[in-house]
């Protein structure tokens, strides 16, 4: 069973829908390297859960994530030296890591702040939804850093492209809700009273749905990133022929026959 009696996030699981937020609104909802690791470790977790079909990240007192907090993280590493400060940037991007091999779809449903760290989280989900007051920031080369934290530099680009991830990564500058959805960043902008519920019925619709194939999408969707055109074209073949065993492949026809909507059980 999926751990929901965490201590430096709030989860709450139900229907096979787990729903994650970061909990100091007081604050923005920074991280700090405990809340970094639990993520870590209950998205490693979620790998080997039945229980849960889909995630959904929701923003907290009107913010998402304002990133690193500023004087229990960022004042800290200033004192480290390379061995722990190594240390910590990989347990950073083992948190990416995580999410993407999780086998999981994950909803990232974006208000208000949305900076650093916390925009690394939205860009490791699947899907992403904002509000019209959503501000995404990847403001690393503003605290004197490089734009490369976490994956930006891997997985932006393939978002949203190679010259507009430059642009984010190089000047820090917050990108608007609406320029985040005419780049393909976020696939919905919605008001702010009917964020989560939208992000709620796109999990419900994934969670309805045939769970293995989802866990074997997003598997290839992370994996063809490193391979060629014909390497993954065997790959999705293999990954194909295993999913048509499924009962679910099975009760789709059966139900096709019968005209009836398909109900997949997830094996």
């Amino acid at each position: 069973m999926t751990k929901t009696d965490v201590e430096h996030f709030r989860c709450r699981i139900e229907d096979g829908i787990a729903t994650i937020s970061l909990d100091r609104p007081d604050r923005k909802n920074p991280l700090t390297f405990e809340s970094y690791a639990e993520m870590r470790d209950w998205f490693r977790d979620l790998h080997y859960s039945d229980d849960v079909n889909a995630v959904v990240i929701v923003p907290n007192g009107g913010n998402f994530s304002s990133g690193g907090d500023v004087h229990e993280i960022i004042g800290p590493l200033t004192r480290m030296d390379m061995k722990h400060l190594l240390q910590f940037t990989r347990m950073t991007g083992d948190l990416v890591k995580a999410m993407v091999n999780c086998g999981k779809p994950i909803i990232a449903a974006v208000d208000g702040v949305c900076a650093g760290a916390g925009a690394i989280i939205a860009m490791a989900s699947d899907l992403r939804i904002a509000t019209p007051e959503a501000k995404t920031a990847f403001l690393f080369t503003r605290v004197g850093l490089a734009g490369c934290d976490m994956g930006a530099c891997a997985i932006l680009p393939r978002i949203i492209g190679q010259g507009r991830a430059a642009e984010l990564l190089y000047f820090g500058r917050s990108m608007s809700a609406q320029e985040g959805h005419d780049w393909g960043y976020f696939n919905h902008v919605v008001e702010a009273g009917a964020l989560e519920e939208t992000a709620q019925e796109m999990a419900e619709r994934i969670a309805a749905g045939p769970n293995f194939g989802h866990m074997m999408t997003k598997t290839m969707l992370a994996q063809e990133w490193s391979m060629s055109i014909e390497q993954a074209i065997e790959a999705e073949a293999q990954a194909q022929a295993i999913c048509m065993q499924t009962g679910d492949f099975e009760r789709a026809y059966n139900a096709f026959v019968k005209k009836e909507k398909p109900i997949f059980e997830g094996n």
